[in-house]
């Protein structure tokens, strides 16, 4: 038996996706969070093989999604991670796969390929849906316009409107590299200024 843990905040997910995994015969689960810090416990508590994690929490919720992968994975034994979500911008993506996650579904995936990224993912195989498969490709392809997950959380953080000296206390780094990191960032997207950067990062899917 395969035995999952459901890290989502919202009821009715969770409720879907045990209706669907109780008409499979080798998958039981055995947990449902909803919350991070809930995910991690059930995932050292419960022994899984598997923990499918949401990536945005209610803004209730301690952490994120990327955050209790990451600790997830740092426990004894560590049961795989499954990410399945909504957030499809290069920053979350990065974010799980750096954190340890085995795959990431996008929560429109159909039932059959949900199942079957279980499965994989239970094996230690990864199960990547194919359009994150695609712009992970891309990003290897084109490694100089790809913004390393630092440069995204910067301008993250420029997004939300901080300045660049509230940025660099967010992150605990100096003044100095922020600006060292936002030349960077402007170079690879071929923008001259914080404005533009955002919205060119948002056009192309780096920022939500």
């Amino acid at each position: 038996m395969i035995r999952l843990v459901i890290a989502d905040d919202h009821p009715i997910v969770r409720a879907g996706m045990a209706a669907l995994f109780d008409l499979e015969e080798d998958l039981v689960i055995v947990g449902q969070a909803a919350t991070p810090d809930d995910a991690v416990a059930l995932a050292e508590s419960m022994n899984p093989d598997v923990v499918l994690m949401d990536l945005q929490f209610g803004s209730g919720a301690a952490g994120s999604g990327a955050e209790a992968t990451r600790r997830i994975r740092a426990l004894d034994a560590a049961p795989y991670v499954l990410v399945l979500t909504n957030d499809d911008s290069d920053a979350d993506i990065l974010g799980a796969v750096e954190a340890g996650a085995s795959g990431y579904l996008l929560k429109d995936a159909p039932p059959h390929e949900l199942i079957g990224a279980v499965r994989a993912a239970a094996a230690g195989e990864s199960a990547l849906a194919p359009v994150i498969a695609s712009r992970l490709l891309d990003r290897m392809r084109a490694p100089q316009a790809s913004l390393s997950s630092r440069e995204i959380e910067v301008l993250e953080l420029v997004a939300s409107g901080l300045s660049n000296t509230e940025v660099a206390s967010a992150i605990f780094v100096s003044e100095t590299t922020v600006k060292s990191h936002l030349a960077h960032i402007f170079t690879k997207l071929g923008v001259a200024s914080r404005t533009a950067a955002i919205s060119t990062a948002r056009q192309r899917g780096i920022l939500r």
